[in-house]
């Protein structure tokens, strides 16, 4: 079967960035692999796209590399082929067995069904084994990777269909429903393969247990596509960010290696989904970077059965979302964590009350860190003796990082401002409009409001619009959240600002109480007063409503435009 599509231009890809200049921005030629040219057509306007900056040596690339030819092919040339890679309570498999699976199924794509470099590939599945190998051999073959979030729905698999024109699909056995109404909308798609599915002679396995387990990875230049990233929706209709292969293997080279500082003997266990890069890359990637392991479990996870797993497998790196490290707490308090070492939070903001909470239960003072999408992963955090209460932390080496006005000034320490950054990763949309909102003189502006402090360190304001101009005071939300999740009656909540004609704006709260306490006119005086008393009085919520859950998405973002309409 074959599964080009949009054979536009076939050719070598012209223009790269040169990596081994620091922050030059030449051209150099480089030959692309990539011969279906549906995303490279679809990128912004070079003017539009963000500078890219190689201050570190080490992010400095060859022109022509496959990530995972990098990352798990010359595991080998490292000493770690009979190392552990991915682990899940039934199997444990190296990076030799990983490398034979991965090349079987990349042996099936190409010689079977025809996958040209370029072809998109969409993947549809929770956290397995099934789903890091599918990604590996899709990007190991030079396609370009779509993993999506196992509970989005047909219509949303269908606008992301639409956008991307994958003619093949590689899902998990569970999850066909969906995925095949959408299908049925968009025939573009034309092929769906499963996994999980032992026992059944179409599985992917089954499919690839012939195949002699050798191949040899695209010689994709540095600047082609590895993936798509679909943005988790906190702020309405998804955008697709682009990551080429030189992105990620830099990615790898700056947070993971000067912040995380994971080691081979590391065994990594988290909640966010690989459809998501902060899971993508604390998953899979990063681990792979370091020569450490992954481990996958094979139920969903509560709170306390991510406690009871860390310490059946023996965990040492965590990562999962702030809400879920505060369910976590009292487990991890009764039951004890004694072989965790490194707990990293992002995807939404850290209240204090969290950090203060979780390190009282586990004596581990958390990684904070603030990414985006569009970047790949974490550009922002501080680790260890190097944490200061209240802020995310510093800058990670090989980024840049500025508080400014909104006409793109430095603003002077202290002040709030939009949060701008540069590095050796960046925005770049697959066709879309908003290019220009993210990307302005080479910056990436995430739409974060933040303070920067005299010795560099970062404190999160808001989202740039969840700032709230009441009566003419700034209002950050997660203040009046952190405020709120200090009392005892309050499980989670969430603050906007509400439009108001006298005040501009005022703070609504809304709340999600702990079994037994009543939401009633009472209570809401009683929180408003515990704010008053918490933080400076004029932020407190003067509207609360009580809720019995938040709208989140699946990484665990809170949806607060949700609530605004």
């Amino acid at each position: 079967m074959e599964l080009t599509q949009a054979m536009s231009a076939a050719g070598p890809s012209q223009g790269a960035r040169a990596p081994s200049g620091g922050s030059e921005d030449t051209t150099v030629p480089s030959v692309g692999a990539q011969v279906d040219r549906f995303v490279h057509d679809r990128l912004p306007p070079k003017a539009q796209w963000p500078e890219l900056r190689y201050e570190l040596p080490e992010t400095r690339l060859p022109e022509q590399l496959n990530l995972v030819e990098q990352l798990l092919d010359r595991a080998g040339e490292r000493g770690w082929a009979d190392r552990p890679l991915l682990r899940s309570p039934r199997v444990t498999f190296s990076y030799a067995q990983t490398r034979e699976r991965v090349d079987r199924i990349a042996q099936l794509l190409t010689e079977d069904l025809g996958l040209v470099p370029g072809n998109r590939v969409l993947l549809r599945g929770g956290n397995s084994i099934g789903m890091a190998l599918a990604w590996l051999a899709v990007v190991k073959a030079g396609g370009i990777a779509i993993a999506t979030m196992p509970l989005l729905r047909a219509g949303e698999l269908g606008d992301i269909i639409a956008k991307a024109q994958p003619a093949l699909a590689i899902c998990d056995a569970q999850l066909l429903d969906e995925l095949e109404q959408a299908q049925a909308a968009h025939p573009v798609l034309r092929r769906i393969l499963r996994f999980n599915a032992p026992g059944d002679p179409q599985d992917l396995g089954a499919l690839c247990a012939a195949k002699s387990g050798q191949f040899s990875a695209c010689p994709t230049a540095a600047d082609d596509i590895a993936l798509l990233a679909f943005t988790s929706g906190t702020t309405g209709k998804p955008k697709a960010a682009v990551h080429t292969h030189r992105d990620v293997l830099a990615a790898c080279e700056a947070w993971p290696r000067h912040v995380l500082q994971a080691e081979p003997s590391d065994i990594v266990i988290g909640s966010p989904p690989l459809a998501f890069t902060f899971g993508l890359g604390g998953l899979l990637l990063f681990p792979m970077r370091a020569g450490a392991s992954v481990c996958f479990p094979d139920i969903a996870y509560t709170p306390e059965a991510m406690v009871r797993l860390i310490n059946e497998v023996g965990a040492t790196i965590c990562y999962t979302a702030p809400t879920f490290y505060r369910q976590m707490a009292p487990f991890a308090k009764a039951l004890g964590l004694p072989t965790l070492r490194r707990c990293v939070s992002a995807g939404e903001g850290l209240p204090d009350a969290t950090r203060q909470l979780w390190k009282e239960a586990t004596g581990i003072e958390m990684t904070d860190g603030i990414g985006a999408t569009e970047m790949f992963h974490i550009f922002i955090s501080s680790a260890g003796d190097q944490v200061r209460r209240g802020a995310i932390g510093k800058v990670v080496p090989g980024y840049q990082a500025k508080v400014v006005d909104e006409e793109g000034r430095e603003l002077p320490r202290g002040s709030v401002g939009r949060l701008a950054v540069i590095g050796p990763t960046g925005c770049k949309y697959l066709q879309d409009e908003r290019q220009t909102q993210y990307v302005r003189d080479g910056w990436n502006y995430p739409g974060d409001a933040f303070i920067e402090d005299a010795d560099g360190y970062f404190f999160y304001q808001a989202r740039a619009d969840d700032m709230i101009i009441t009566a003419g005071y700034n209002v950050g939300g997660p203040e009046v959240e952190d405020a709120l999740l200090k009392h005892p009656a309050v499980a989670e909540c969430a603050v906007i600002g509400k439009p108001d004609e006298t005040r501009g704006m005022i703070v609504k709260a809304f709340c999600v109480l702990k079994p037994g306490q009543t939401g009633d006119a009472a209570m809401v005086r009683t929180l408003q007063d515990h704010v008053k008393a918490t933080i400076a009085p004029f932020k407190y919520p003067r509207e609360i409503a009580f809720v019995a859950s938040l709208p989140r998405t699946e990484t665990g973002k809170l949806q607060r435009f949700k609530l605004r309409t």
